[in-house]
């Protein structure tokens, strides 16, 4: 006797495959926005993070407890010694500017850009979604806070995405093409911030300065730190991140 149509299970549909994402986590505050907002998304994140020399290594601590508190699926950190180049101050013998004006914050390439920083990333970045099956590449860069950082611009990321696509086996053959996700690119720092808020980061596990004291303890006075200040106070808060107590 046959089966009566009520009674007949309806095959289960195959589950959709999880997009993959690999977001570049440096342990500062943009990039941890990031990483909410593309959790958010429903990517299964492959986080990335660079050991290059940088004399503020305390983000990397940071990125270790980010990626575990936000649970990936992946966290590598990769040698890179761009210390061996030089010409920046965040990885050669050169001071940090400390209490630059607004002014000067929007003007000028600072001496804290790294060379070619950003494409070094990318590039590795792009390397690890290949092997990964991953697409869309994350990263925090903002076009506002530092207008005179040329690899944080639109052109910039539009470039390397065509880089991305006609340069790699997964680009010309495969099924889809690399995207390239810059969301915070024109938000000023107090929507970062009241955007990761939103999403809730712990912003206490974030590192930013530039030249942090040996426990970490933030300075208060680089660029990095100004910007980071002032965004909380803009939202009426103020930064949960540790600071030396003459910054305090």
């Amino acid at each position: 006797m046959s089966a009566s149509p009520s009674s007949i299970v309806p095959p289960v549909p195959p589950l959709r495959p999880v997009a993959r994402a690999v977001v570049l986590l440096s342990g500062g505050l943009d990039s941890t926005t990031v990483l909410a907002l593309a959790q958010q998304q429903g990517y299964l994140i492959h986080a990335l993070s660079f050991r290059y020399g940088q004399r503020h290594e305390h983000e990397l601590k940071a990125a270790h407890a980010l990626a575990a508190r936000a649970g990936v699926a992946h966290h590598a950190v990769l040698e890179i010694n761009l210390a061996q180049f030089g010409g920046s101050a965040l990885t050669a013998d050169i001071p940090v500017p400390k209490d630059r004006s607004a002014h000067d914050l929007s003007t000028g390439i600072p001496i804290t850009y790294v060379p070619a920083r950003n494409t070094v990333f990318l590039s590795l970045a792009l390397a690890y979604a290949e092997v990964q099956g991953a697409f869309d590449i994350f990263l925090g860069i903002n076009a506002l806070d530092y207008s005179g950082y040329p690899d944080c611009r639109p052109e910039f990321l539009d470039a390397f995405q065509r880089l991305a696509n006609l340069a790699t086996k997964a680009g010309v053959e495969g099924p889809q093409k690399f995207r390239i996700h810059a969301p915070l690119l024109h938000m000023s720092k107090a929507e970062i911030i009241a955007t990761g808020l939103a999403l809730g980061c712990d912003y206490s596990l974030t590192r930013s300065c530039y030249d942090p004291a040996p426990d970490g303890a933030a300075c208060g006075r680089c660029d990095a730190c100004q910007l980071r200040l002032q965004g909380f106070a803009k939202n009426g808060l103020s930064d949960p991140a540790p600071y030396a107590s003459a910054a305090a």
